[in-house]
């Protein structure tokens, strides 16, 4: 999976338009053989079933598909955004719009086979309780996606921390959430644990942050304003990238043989590869203070 097609954040609604016409040229000609019956339907009566399972497909897709566009534009009117934009609820509309064709898919198939859809599904009803037992954390993550996708606690490009996974959401889908961390890979939460777990969405902020935390011993002697001072001093050459007076060290705990400290560092804006340099900076100063480079 290309990074780059995943966190791209806009639509061509020329080529939606174009693929919902060839919908629409396909559709017409399927009802229209459908209606006349050529000679080769009686003679070869298999050609007769696809084609009447693609009429059944077709003529799905192409209501859904305007139905979408219409549901999309309006949106897109009442908000004021632009034609081409892709946002959580767009997201959130496609991935409806895929199970149901998906659905319809199916329904076609069993139609080719001779099966009826309505009879089938009643009479497998226990058989289905059954499925829906088996598949529940897969119906749940599905249901919790578009929840996630039809809210605006969580947005493709904004900078999240998940229990220990740091980074920017790539992509929301029915299953999981797609983020890159700092390391350039792509990692995937399941959409239970983020509805289960403490979320920090620092693009939701007014702020954006970079914290450190570590451990001294009591035996060196540190205290909050001492190594405010020097850390902050290593950090002077990144000022045009932090904000004035956004450095502070906080203590976090104190025990018999160590003390927890937490630096916080406040930024103008997100950068990974200076996020990087800077918690490197701190963590080779923090070293040094330990002695231990």
């Amino acid at each position: 999976m290309n990074i780059k097609d995943i966190t791209a954040k806009e639509r061509s609604t020329t080529t939606e338009l174009l693929v919902i016409f060839i919908k629409l040229v396909v559709y017409a000609t399927l009802v229209y053989f459908n209606i006349n019956q050529p000679e080769i339907y009686v003679k070869v009566p298999i050609i007769g079933k696809v084609a009447y399972s693609l009429l059944i497909v077709t003529g799905a897709s192409f209501s859904i598909s305007v139905v979408r566009l219409i549901i999309i534009y309006w949106y897109i009117r009442k908000n004021n955004l632009k034609a081409n934009i892709k946002d959580n609820f767009i997201l959130g509309i496609n991935r409806i719009v895929s199970v149901l064709n998906t659905v319809f898919l199916i329904i076609a198939i069993m139609v080719f086979m001779g099966i009826d859809p309505i009879k089938f599904l009643t009479s497998i009803t226990i058989v289905a309780a059954a499925i829906a037992l088996i598949f529940k954390e897969y119906v749940t993550n599905m249901i919790n996606g578009l929840i996630i996708m039809f809210s605006d606690r969580l947005s493709l490009g904004d900078h999240i921390k998940v229990l220990d996974q740091e980074g920017k959401i790539l992509d929301i889908t029915l299953i999981n959430i797609i983020i890159q961390n700092e390391d350039n890979d792509m990692v995937l939460i399941p959409n239970s644990v983020i509805f289960t777990s403490l979320i920090v969405n620092q693009s939701k902020q007014n702020i954006k942050k970079l914290t450190v935390e570590f451990e001294l011993d009591v035996n060196l002697n540190q205290t909050p304003a001492s190594l405010e001072a020097h850390l902050e001093n290593i950090i002077k050459p990144y000022e045009d990238y932090t904000m004035k007076d956004g450095f502070s060290v906080k203590t976090l705990e104190i025990r018999k043989d160590y003390t927890k400290f937490k630096v916080q560092v406040l930024l103008n804006y997100h950068d990974r590869a200076k996020e990087k340099e800077i918690r490197r900076k701190l963590n080779t100063a923090v070293l040094e203070l330990r002695g231990g480079v």
